[in-house]
Order: C-alpha cells, then structure tokens, then sequence
C-alpha cells in the first residue's frame, strides 16, 4: 500500500464496527474541521491514512508546498475527537481539545518509508496520541522528549525533543470553533535539541521562543541543520 490514500469521510470503509476508534468525530465535526483545515492551512488532495485505530482515527493532511508557502504542511486529523483532561484552573481557556501541525522543507522525501525521512510524521502522531497513552493534557509550552534516555529521534538528526506553540497562520492564531460550540486548537511541533529542551525546562516557553528571536533562528519549519540555540 502506498504511503498517501486519498481521504476518504465513509467509516464503513475504514473499519469494521467492531473495530471502531474509542473517539471519533462525527460527520458534521469532519465536515467542518476539513472545510476548516483547507480554509486554514490550504487545500489538499492526499492524506496519510491510518489503517488501524486503537484510540482515535488519527489521518494526516498533507498540504503541498506552494509558491506563497514553500513548505509542506502536515495536519493531523482526529486527535480532536478525544477530550483531554485539563486541570480546572485552565479549564475555562477551552483547551480540551486538540490537533497538531508540523512544516517540513520542500525538498523533504514525503513518500520515504525511511525512519530518517519518517520520524516527523511519527512525532506528529506520537505527539497527539501522548494525553490519551498518559492520561494528561497538551498545551502551549508543553514539551516531550523521543525517550527516556534522550536519544535523538533518527539518525539524520540531532533533534531529540519538541515544544508546542500555537498553531499561526497570516490571520494569527488557528482555532476552529465548531457549530456545537465546541473548540479545537491547533499547535505547531517544535523539534529541538537536547540544550533547548534544558533551557525550557529552566525556564519557560515564552524564553525560550524569545531566544529563537533574539539569535534570528527560524525554527517554524523542520531544518536539520539549523543552529542550535542553547550552545
């Protein structure tokens, strides 16, 4: 089976009913969370497309580089069927619910099976299944690392953890509110280096986007190469 299935909203297609999701979106949220992704993010036309779904049916969007965005844009699409749990302080912000974006170059090799060319699309999806795996919640400035031992995520890169920010585009931040009231964000993945992930730690999201700042680092879109700074 190729890696992109064209997507496809028919549930009787995708699974059996007795291997149904836990959480699914119903037909009216995947309605407009596709008009909302497009309107967003861009059109596209392929979807990584899951096969199997313990937990939530979690496609990916692929929206192509284009002239005006040079860059992919992957987007996942289920993780919001699932309510995290947010502690009662936050929970009049809204963030029960939850989807993801990653940006790679253009040049990248979207078709490869190759965990060197993989590993983004992993993170992407590890990264929404994480508040259901740990009974827990995901927000801005929340981190995770690939192990316990902090090892980098392939062997191509030395990248070995993320951040989360809020999901941008030229309007500001993206958060689709659905005609049932209910609201789902998007945040970005941010993969960093092992001094950044410390550097957070010590002290906090907003910091250490700053630094990105200060030091002129684009760090929106994946670069392998690109300066780390907490060196």
């Amino acid at each position: 089976m190729t890696l992109f299935n064209l997507f496809k909203k028919d549930k009787k297609q995708e699974e059996s009913a007795e291997n149904l999701p836990l959480y699914l979106y119903d037909d009216a949220e995947i309605d407009e969370l596709d008009q909302f992704i497009c309107d967003m993010f861009g059109e596209y036309k392929n979807v990584f497309h899951e096969i199997a779904s313990p937990d939530v049916h979690l496609d990916v969007c692929i929206i192509e580089p284009t002239e005006e965005d040079p860059y992919y844009k992957l987007v996942t699409m289920g993780a919001g069927a699932y309510k995290m749990k947010i502690p009662e302080q936050w929970q009049k912000y809204q963030l029960d619910y939850a989807e993801y974006v990653i940006y790679l170059p253009k040049d990248w090799n979207i078709n490869s099976p190759e965990e060197t060319d993989y590993w983004p699309i992993r993170l992407l999806k590890d990264t929404a299944r994480l508040p259901i795996w740990y009974d827990t919640w995901l927000c801005y400035g929340h981190t995770s690392q690939a192990d316990e031992d902090g090892s980098a995520y392939a062997s191509n890169t030395k990248f070995n953890s993320m951040v989360l920010k809020f999901a941008e585009n030229r309007n500001g931040d993206v958060r689709l509110i659905m005609s049932s009231g209910k609201v789902v964000n998007f945040y970005e993945i941010i993969p960093m280096y092992p001094e950044e992930l410390e550097f957070k730690k010590e002290n906090d999201a907003d910091a250490l986007f700053e630094m990105f700042a200060e030091k002129g680092i684009q760090y929106r879109i994946l670069d392998l190469n690109r300066k780390n700074a907490a060196e």
